[in-house]
């Protein structure tokens, strides 16, 4: 009865243990990433308007065919990333994503901001060289540090009729989003 017990546990474990590899080891073996999916994007340093989901269409990415969406590429190995625009007077947000495609950061107009989106993305250096006062930053920029140089933005405006789409797809893309170096003051 014993030796039964430790063969059965024995394979309990061996079954977690191989269960566990798999589970982990089944990302690395897809062909095509998130990060490959934005690449083919070509939203490096710009905002990319996706388009409409249209009623019935693949939707992929499950997204809701009731928002706007933009989506903007960095590498903040570059420098410095921002974020500035003026966007309309409905709900709108923003999404910091890792190349693994985690959030890592994220807002809304209803955090306070309003209608103005003016970011400031920086990795550990940079933000170190900002809080030495050896970089210059204009005032009122929300400082955001990333632990991973390579991001993509996704920027989500929420239109109260579908008539206004059109409308929120021009202010997005009016939108500037890419990395800038800075000069570091004397």
């Amino acid at each position: 009865m014993i030796r039964f017990l430790l063969w059965l546990l024995a394979g309990l474990v061996l079954g977690g243990v191989i269960h566990i590899v798999v589970i982990l080891t089944l990302p690395l073996l897809t062909e095509e990433t998130v990060w490959d999916n934005i690449e083919a994007l070509e939203a490096r340093n710009r905002v990319v308007i996706l388009p409409a989901i249209e009623p019935g269409a693949a939707n992929p990415l499950d997204l809701d065919p009731d928002l706007v969406y933009g989506i903007c590429q960095v590498d903040l190995a570059e420098g410095p990333a921002f974020l500035a625009g003026t966007l309309p007077d409905a709900f709108w947000s923003v999404a910091l994503f890792n190349q693994r495609g985690i959030v890592t950061y994220s807002t809304t107009n209803r955090d306070g901001i309003g209608q103005t989106l003016d970011l400031g993305i920086f990795n550990a250096a940079q933000t170190r060289l900002l809080a030495q006062q050896q970089l210059d930053v204009e005032e009122g920029v929300l400082v955001v540090e990333s632990r991973d140089d390579e991001l993509f933005v996704v920027l989500r405006l929420a239109p109260p009729h579908q008539a206004m789409r059109e409308r929120f797809e021009d202010r997005l893309a009016d939108v500037s989003c890419g990395t800038r170096s800075l000069e570091a003051s004397g």
